[in-house]
């Protein structure tokens, strides 16, 4: 096999090395391909990957950063045509500089009737979109797409920042050529890091060329006539130069319950330490979390928005008088901000309207809505403080940068232990947040400039219990009722999904993946009341869960409530099993047993163990007259499971998936 698979590499090197990779020399070959030779299952690849970053100098204005990317991508089918859409973020503050996007040219390939066809990206496929104050996206989708056909792109960003953004090696598809190459002048230092928690590590060469800057500008003659003359003279630097010159990246590769993929994705940063021109002072960008967070609580847009309080005040004082108690302060204050702002869906830590107009109007972003939150909350007494997080989509930040977070909370630390709120999510409650957000820690920061890490792990589990009554009818179908009750992150998602459906809508819900059923006279509880749990109940009639075997009844413990298959199931895995917040589930089954028939064969009870307390499953059957009751329990405490304990995890939960679908067998008398 490793013969075989060092065959297909060095075939796929020599027809890489043989291809041509300007832009629009696509081949016949490219185009004819029908499958990846080392990935056949990949829907789509990147054939050829080119992005060169360098920095020139413009006069009066200084180093302007270019970002030069070409693309070659193979689609093999429907399932890859989202790699035919590109979004390119540029920076778009108003107040100071802005990106710009320039020579997008872009062909999308086909091979008809044994020619190659192309057709060109017109303007009418390119889309802005303005994110926030910050930033915009500007998106298009090519034309012309079918399977088999090779799209190209090649685009530059030009951009007054030094910063550099991070440099992805890879997707998830493969990528056949990668040539990427970063030139910085020796004035700005920069720190080179690898992710730590990619699997795949790419080689990376150094090296230094020498360039010239041409300074010039006009000078009045010296003889004091009108006019002037211009002077300009070289200046010689040099150039600090990475390459990475890659073939055949393996995909990046996707597993149940993963926090975030990209989090294990190979990718260079480049930090920024110091900014040292010829005889100046150093400029040190050397940074810590406390430097960062110190950074963005001086902004207006942050930090700002906590001292403002006129825009509330009167509408507070009249709201908490007579309120004397602190956690009934923090709930009204929660509830009126809730109520008082919605959300408009951007997010980020810095305010978009500002606090006072959102509060004008009754819409905001996440920092204006939980800034003023803070705000009223400080204003009430109570210890108070912005929680800064990253987002599950943003990625777990291993090193200090602004870019670190994207989003901001409410804290208020209690003697007891501290509350976390988030007031622009509509569904969640004291330490229940939305699970986008539930992402390893956030960062605190403190009126007195301190700031420390804090835990966003729910201490407490989400539970959910069923409760199922079953009856045997004389065709072998199975009625019955359903009670089910949500607490904390089940009933969160719950609402967050469900809540805008239909009645009809939602009784599709309940009956996908269960079989032939119909369930009516669904009734939803304290839906809208989000302190309390959901309660839920329908009754059911189900057509295929009992199969009739020579006057043998067999069927499934747990009927429809029965897992389907165990999701583990790779033998070995990459990265962590995230369950994001800790859980219970608890089944109780009751089965009435037709009568003419008795049990045969029931399931042992059984309890099974992992880690001692990381998790645990306990089944118990017991059989009072012609009553039969199932009694499940399955916890999972530990939400981080590393893939070193993944082997006995998976046994624990092969174990756990098979005891639940073990049938229960009756014979007829």
């Amino acid at each position: 096999m490793k013969i075989k698979v060092l065959i297909i590499t060095l075939l796929i090197a020599q027809f890489t090395f043989s291809q041509d990779f300007r832009f629009g020399k696509v081949s016949k070959a490219e185009l004819e391909e029908t499958q990846h030779a080392i990935e056949p299952e990949a829907n789509a690849a990147v054939l050829y990957k080119e992005h060169r970053i360098y920095f020139e100098y413009v006069q009066g204005t200084g180093f302007v950063q270019n970002v030069e990317v070409h693309e070659r991508i193979k689609i093999y089918n429907k399932d890859g045509y989202d790699y035919a859409t590109k979004n390119i973020r540029l920076y778009n503050a108003s107040n100071k500089y802005k990106d710009k996007l320039v020579g997008l040219k872009a062909y999308t390939y086909t091979l008809e009737n044994g020619k190659i066809e192309d057709a060109k990206l017109k303007n009418d496929g390119i889309f802005e979109e303005e994110n926030n104050k910050y930033w915009k996206t500007t998106k298009f989708t090519m034309p012309n797409i079918k399977d088999g056909c090779v799209v190209e792109y090649k685009y530059t960003i030009k951009s007054e920042s030094i910063n550099i953004d991070d440099i992805a090696f890879q997707k998830t598809i493969p990528i056949n050529k990668y040539y990427f190459k970063v030139a910085t002048p020796e004035y700005f230092g920069y720190k080179a890091l690898i992710n730590p928690k990619a699997v795949y590590y790419p080689k990376l060469d150094r090296s230094y060329e020498q360039s010239k800057i041409t300074l010039g500008g006009f000078d009045r003659y010296s003889t004091g006539t009108k006019g002037s003359k211009y002077n300009s003279s070289a200046v010689d630097y040099q150039k600090n130069i990475i390459i990475a010159d890659l073939t055949n990246i393996p995909a990046l590769k996707d597993e149940v319950y993963v926090d975030n993929l990209n989090n294990y994705q190979a990718k260079l940063t480049l930090e920024l330490e110091y900014i040292k021109y010829p005889n100046e002072t150093a400029n040190d960008f050397t940074t810590s979390w406390d430097k960062v967070t110190k950074t963005i609580y001086s902004n207006d847009d942050f930090g700002g928005q906590l001292n403002k309080k006129g825009y509330f005040k009167k509408d507070l004082d009249a709201l908490l008088a007579g309120v004397t108690s602190p956690m009934e302060k923090a709930a009204t204050i929660y509830n009126f901000v809730k109520t008082k702002v919605k959300s408009n869906g951007l997010i980020g830590y810095y305010t978009d309207l500002g606090v006072s107009k959102a509060y004008k109007e009754g819409a905001g972003n996440v920092a204006d809505i939980n800034l003023m939150l803070v705000a009223m909350l400080r204003y009430s007494g109570l210890n108070a403080n912005p929680v800064l997080i990253s987002t599950r989509s943003n990625g777990i930040p291993y090193t200090p940068t602004m870019d670190g977070f994207n989003y901001v909370i409410a804290a208020i630390e209690f003697q007891e232990g501290t509350v976390l709120l988030d007031a622009s999510n509509l569904y969640a409650t004291a330490n229940v947040l939305p699970v986008n957000i539930l992402n390893w820690k956030g960062r605190i920061v403190r009126e007195d400039d301190s700031s420390a890490w804090l835990s966003l792990q729910p201490s407490q589990n989400s539970k959910q219990i069923n409760y199922l009554n079953a009856t045997i009818n004389e065709d072998f179908s199975v009625s019955g009722k359903v009670r089910q009750q949500l607490t904390n992150h089940f009933a969160l998602s719950h609402r967050e999904d469900f809540n805008t459906y239909s009645d009809e809508q939602y009784v599709l819900s309940i009956e996908e993946g269960k079989g032939d059923i119909e369930v009516s006279n669904v009734d939803v509880k304290s839906k809208n009341e989000i302190s309390k749990p959901i309660l839920i109940s329908y009754e059911y009639n189900l057509q295929n869960g009992i199969e009739e075997i020579a006057d043998k009844l067999y069927f499934s413990s747990l009927l429809f409530l029965a897992p389907e298959e165990n999701v583990f199931k790779q033998e070995t895995r990459e990265y962590p099993i995230d369950f994001t917040y800790p859980v219970s589930e608890k089944n109780v089954i009751n089965i009435k047993i037709p009568q003419g028939y008795q049990v045969e064969s029931l399931p042992e009870s059984v309890k099974i163990q992992f880690n001692v307390n990381d998790g645990g499953f306990t089944y118990l059957v017991k059989q009072t007259n012609d009553l039969l009751q199932i009694t499940t329990n399955l916890d999972i405490n530990k939400t981080l499971i590393m893939p070193q304990e993944y082997v006995e995890f998976k046994k624990f939960f092969d174990l756990v998936v098979k005891k639940q679908t073990e049938q229960i067998v009756l014979k007829k008398v």
